[in-house]
């Protein structure tokens, strides 16, 4: 079993106590793959989680609309950074051990080891793992965990929930290692720093808004990649794979992203406060009221595939940058806050639709083209099979 898990500047540009990457390192294996070819490779029986698609690289004036969102959103992003993570020290563990979901998460985890460590003089541990729809989380990973932690301490982490389907996964992954004699007694539930999706309990806010770190891809997850699962590259006993973009040091907003909302930490302290108290006296209990919007919206489109609708601000960048869109659907009155989204669509000529009501809970949904796509995949992870 692997010793110790990657750190930068080794692998990611993140300081070295940021986060340890439970990752294989496979920066020196060729991955990626044009859209078209990862499509083919997918309908042919091919996992996702196979190969990585084409970094996107922004234009200049998608850096500028980057820049201009997080310096917008900082503040509300380090209310819910705070938020999420006095709920986690009051309510999950007063010493939690934090394990993000790579990539995503990874930014948020990050955020809140600063906030313990700035509002409390905690030195939170914080690793970043694999998880893949479909195959589960990394197990590997987690015994090496449970091996040096308490596993009633682990608080997994991810940016935001979209229908769910993450939520879900860990869920099932967990309880299957449970059926299968593990005695170790993970907790489930996610927290999470946007909760649009009313799926899990531990949240910084339930608003849909644009937290920067969807906008783009490496360059603002520590240059690292997707994680990858493939079993000529990870043998037994081996982590989850992924890789570090070193290449793209010039044009890495990790640090960015990281330190602009941290500078804000202080502004937020006595709203924070009171945004806890008042979570406390709520009924939070997921409602799972994303997952039914988008089962309306896969209807209403004659999609008849849920896993095609990606809903929520970053679901949505996500469909545009990394997926093959078929449109992209925004509230009324979304405003300048979906710029990036909007410049996205008209640079790939993928048409944007107004709606009032129609997307629930959701500002934005991105709905992947149900033909003929790179992300046409279900929830087992591999290709939809039509007639």
């Amino acid at each position: 079993m692997p010793c110790e898990p990657l750190r930068g500047p080794a692998f990611s540009s993140y300081a070295p106590d940021e986060v340890g990457w439970l990752l294989k390192d496979l920066s020196d294996v060729a991955l990626e793959r044009p859209i078209e070819e990862r499509e083919e490779a997918v309908q042919n029986g091919a996992h996702y989680a196979e190969s990585l698609p084409v970094e996107y690289q922004p234009s200049a004036e998608y850096q500028r609309l980057f820049r201009t969102a997080l310096a917008r959103s900082a503040e509300r992003i380090a209310r819910a950074v705070g938020v999420v993570t006095e709920t986690v020290l009051s309510e999950r563990s007063p010493a939690p051990v934090l394990v993000s979901l790579a990539r995503a998460g990874t930014p948020v985890g990050v955020l809140m080891r600063r906030w313990a460590q700035q509002a409390h003089a905690l030195e939170l541990p914080h690793y970043a793992v694999s998880i893949v729809r479909g195959r589960g989380i990394d197990t590997t990973a987690l015994r090496w965990i449970a091996e040096r932690h308490d596993p009633t301490d682990v608080v997994f982490v991810d940016g935001w929930t979209g229908k769910g389907a993450i939520c879900r996964e860990l869920g099932a992954a967990l309880a299957g290692l449970r059926r299968s004699g593990w005695h170790e007694e993970f907790d489930p539930r996610l927290a999470v720093l946007a909760d649009p999706g009313r799926c899990v309990d531990t949240f910084g806010t339930r608003e849909d808004f644009l937290i920067p770190s969807a906008c783009l891809n490496s360059t603002v997850t520590g240059l690292v990649s997707r994680t990858v699962l493939r079993p000529d590259l990870i043998g037994p006993g081996q982590f989850h794979g992924a890789k570090f973009y070193r290449e793209l040091a010039d044009v890495d907003a990790s640090g960015l992203f990281l330190d602009t909302v941290t500078k804000r930490f202080g502004d937020v302290v006595d709203t924070v406060v009171t945004e806890v108290k008042e979570a406390g006296e709520r009924d939070r209990t997921p409602t799972w009221a994303g997952w039914a919007a988008v089962q309306r919206i896969s209807a209403e489109y004659g999609i008849g595939e849920a896993n095609l609708v990606k809903p929520g601000v970053g679901e949505a960048t996500r469909v545009l940058l990394r997926r093959v869109p078929w449109r992209i659907l925004v509230q009324r009155d979304a405003g300048p806050e979906l710029d990036h989204i909007r410049l996205l669509a008209d640079q790939r000529g993928v048409p944007v639709e107004e709606v009032d009501d129609a997307i629930g809970p959701y500002r934005c949904v991105g709905l992947v083209h149900p033909r003929y796509t790179a992300g046409a995949v279900g929830a087992d992870g591999r290709a939809v099979v039509r007639g």
